[in-house]
């Protein structure tokens, strides 16, 4: 065990897990490793099948690796069963019991831990404040509402005031507006308590806005962790750059080098300067990632088919997106901001110049 082991919340190391044995084996986890602080907001992103809940049923103990290492604050707990593990999971589907109520749900697994009867109703009341819930302690699940169950459930997990809690998709059964005000309240219930909370989601805007530090993971991989900051705006590679928000990927070649910068010409006369990444020179052909957000529309009185125009244009309520072919077959998206009522500033068949805010293309590893 490392000095970060006994530091860190959860440390996993060199993780493996298979599903089945021989040629038909699947793997779900292939050598994963992972930091996660006390006290930290960290999600776990991708894709259905990326290998996110398999990572969290493996911290839970419903699951156990294949190969590698587990460590909770220091403590190897592969071989731990899951009610001797300071974690408690809160599921997509809340699996609350129906026939409970509110109150006699939250203090379920205190019971099981043989709580005294004053503490259980004790820490109960103090739960149910803490997720503003206290008026419906004597309701029954089915007379609450998906955002109320998913509260009672949150308040049943933290109710034992576990170590870790573990958040599988828990906002997925939500509608858009309560899925946007249950963001608030679980970072702020994490703030609260102290708790490290692990989320899982497939949703990059859940992520981007509860996360102190987000893993982006792939076919059983990490391909990234960071702040949400650093893997919006420098992601290290195409899937990365893809999977979080809109972006451009623009083929090109490096046209210059100077120091670490390197310029790039697209479409013709489009000009992006980066850094370069991976040792590349001049003539290497390269991908850069570009945000539709980061390109700026500028109207012009001139007229050529050689210049960028407007193949489409596609109204979105705060901004417009357009379709815009900048020459030699290339077709960037641009976002922007609608200033006033009504359709945007450009038309379909316009001519148009293009600028770039600083930093605006990334050059990918891959």
């Amino acid at each position: 065990m490392s000095e970060s082991d006994a530091t860190n919340a959860l440390s996993v190391r060199n993780v493996v897990k298979q599903f089945g044995s021989g040629p038909n084996a699947v793997t779900a986890l292939n050598n994963v490793s992972v930091d996660i602080q006390s006290n930290e907001f960290f999600t776990l992103l991708g894709p259905s099948g990326c290998g996110k809940t398999t990572l969290l049923r493996l911290t839970a103990g419903f699951e156990q690796p294949t190969a590698g290492e587990i460590f909770l604050f220091g403590e190897e707990i592969e071989d731990l069963p899951p009610h001797e593990r300071p974690v408690n999971t809160v599921f997509q589907h809340y699996a609350l019991f129906p026939h409970m109520t509110v109150e006699e749900n939250i203090g379920f697994g205190l019971r099981m831990q043989k709580w005294s009867g004053p503490e259980i109703r004790a820490r109960v009341n103090e739960t149910l404040a803490l997720v503003k819930m206290e008026q419906f302690a004597t309701r029954k699940p089915v007379q609450l509402s998906g955002g109320q169950q998913q509260r009672i459930a949150l308040a049943r997990a933290l109710a034992p005031r576990p170590k870790v809690l573990l958040l599988d998709e828990p906002l997925s059964a939500l509608d858009l507006k309560l899925r946007q005000a249950m963001r608030n309240e679980l970072k702020t219930l994490q703030r609260e308590t102290g708790i490290t909370f692990i989320f899982v989601t497939h949703d990059q805007e859940e992520a981007l806005t509860m996360s102190d530090r987000i893993a982006v993971m792939s076919a059983g991989l990490i391909q990234q962790i960071g702040a949400p900051l650093e893997i919006y705006e420098r992601p290290i590679n195409r899937f990365v750059a893809d999977f979080i928000g809109d972006t451009n990927f623009i083929e090109t070649r490096i046209d210059q080098v100077s120091g670490n910068r390197a310029l790039c010409v697209a479409g013709g006369e489009l000009q992006f300067e980066t850094d370069v990444v991976d040792g590349h020179g001049i003539g290497d052909a390269v991908t850069l990632a570009v945000r539709p957000e980061r390109i700026t529309l500028q109207k012009t009185m001139l007229r050529s088919k050689d210049m960028p125009v407007i193949e489409e244009a596609t109204y979105l309520g705060t901004d417009t997106s357009y379709e815009i072919n900048i020459g030699d077959g290339v077709v960037v998206t641009v976002r922007d901001q609608n200033a006033e009522a009504g359709m945007g500033r450009f038309a379909a068949g316009e001519n148009v110049k293009l600028t770039f805010s600083d930093g605006a293309a990334r050059m990918l590893v891959d």
